[in-house]
């Protein structure tokens, strides 16, 4: 079992209020995570309503799979004009001796 993580910072630019955060960060959570089957949630931040940082995970059996999952799921939260990535990281993890 291969599991691929990614943690993503946001900048929301223009926003001023947690509320408004919110419903943006929310937006963004619920197309990920039905486009591209995936467990997502904002994992820091979550008093500040300029930025985020979002945490994805996908599990498979297969590494370029994943790698080139997590790829696309960024390149989509970048297309995303409600806010800014201003930085990311993946880590794929093996787990199991199969």
């Amino acid at each position: 079992m291969i599991v691929g993580t990614a943690r993503i910072r946001l900048r929301l630019n223009g926003n001023q209020s947690l509320k408004g955060k919110r419903k943006v960060i929310k937006s963004i959570i619920g197309q990920v995570s039905s486009r591209f089957n995936c467990a997502v949630s904002e994992v820091a931040d979550h008093d500040l309503w300029q930025t985020s940082e979002i945490g994805i995970a996908t599990v498979g059996n297969d590494g370029p799979t994943i790698n080139s999952a997590l790829d696309k799921i960024l390149d989509f939260i970048e297309r995303n004009v409600q806010a800014e990535v201003v930085g990311s990281s993946y880590e794929i993890i093996h787990l199991g001796s199969e």
